[in-house]
């Protein structure tokens, strides 16, 4: 399953995006990614989210800040009031856009921190996402040119959580304002559709326009890890999904994500996970019981 290249629209009097989707049988798997950060509140449902190589279960109330490109989803089990939809309010706003007010204003230095380390993905501390929900809500019933002071106005707020949790392997952040911008784009977007098939160096150096040593450097400098550790955590990422969502063989899900051999597929598995593809589907299992 390859993730989707999601285009997000702001409104034509808006810089920034937003949903308030309601949902009445299910949030469901849709593994996507997109350019912008994306803050999601969802409510009245409980069910398992996947960010990157993260797999986790979510609750009414949980409250997540994703960095550009990386790919992610939720998928629902259940409702708390089966009467009421499940929803999730969904805020986008993309790099350059903050980039240029955290530049601008010193007040939001601690905002330009929190867009730093949600290049992993971060979860908020139940304390944090109860005190910003009001304001969620607020944001959702404003006039559509009301809602940018409250949507920097959350930030702020959201910036001091110490305990906000970072949720997949450590993938450093794209540039925003270097020139190699458009080429790690162009790289990642043929990677995050293409992961799960044989992927040449040189035909992403072609990508990039760059020798397969400058796509190493370039690659390594921003993203933190060399083009085949990124995609074997992309692989792994979905192996994970799959292992927890479905109930397809392990050697169909080694092949479903890339991998010819299963040995390898464990191997890998393990070194990531620290417990083999088997024991990491069994404890899910457990917990769902």
């Amino acid at each position: 399953m390859k993730p989707l290249l999601e285009k997000v629209m702001p409104p034509d009097d808006a810089s920034w995006a937003w949903l308030d989707r309601r949902l009445e049988d299910a949030i469901p798997f849709q593994w996507h990614h997109h350019p912008e950060f994306e803050l999601t509140l969802t409510l009245n449902s409980v069910g398992q989210r996947f960010i990157g190589d993260h797999i986790g279960d979510y609750d009414d109330g949980d409250l997540v800040l994703i960095g550009p490109n990386l790919p992610h989803t939720w998928a629902s089990r259940d409702k708390r009031n089966p009467a009421a939809p499940h929803v999730a309010r969904v805020m986008w706003f993309h790099p350059n856009w903050a980039a240029g007010l955290t530049a601008l204003l010193a007040e939001l230095r601690g905002v330009a921190e929190l867009l730093a380390r949600a290049q992993r993905g971060l979860r908020f501390s139940d304390g944090a996402a109860a005190a910003v929900r009001p304001l969620i809500d607020e944001l959702f019933a404003r006039p559509a040119a009301d809602r940018l002071s409250v949507l920097i106005d959350i930030l702020r707020r959201l910036a001091d959580d110490g305990d906000a949790t970072p949720l997949a392997s450590p993938i450093a952040a794209v540039p925003q304002h270097s020139a190699d911008r458009t080429r790690i784009d162009r790289v990642l977007d043929v990677i995050h559709q293409r992961y799960t098939e044989p992927l040449a160096i040189g035909e992403l150096a072609d990508v990039a326009a760059l020798s397969a040593s400058g796509l190493h450097r370039m690659f390594v400098r921003h993203v933190r890890s060399p083009v085949s550790v990124y995609i074997t955590r992309l692989r792994l990422g979905e192996a994970c999904a799959l292992l927890s969502a479905t109930t397809r063989p392990i050697a169909h899900v080694a092949s479903d994500v890339g991998y010819d051999s299963l040995a390898n597929f464990n191997r890998q598995f393990k070194a990531m996970k620290q417990m083999t593809p088997r024991q990491y589907r069994q404890r899910f299992a457990a917990g769902r019981r």
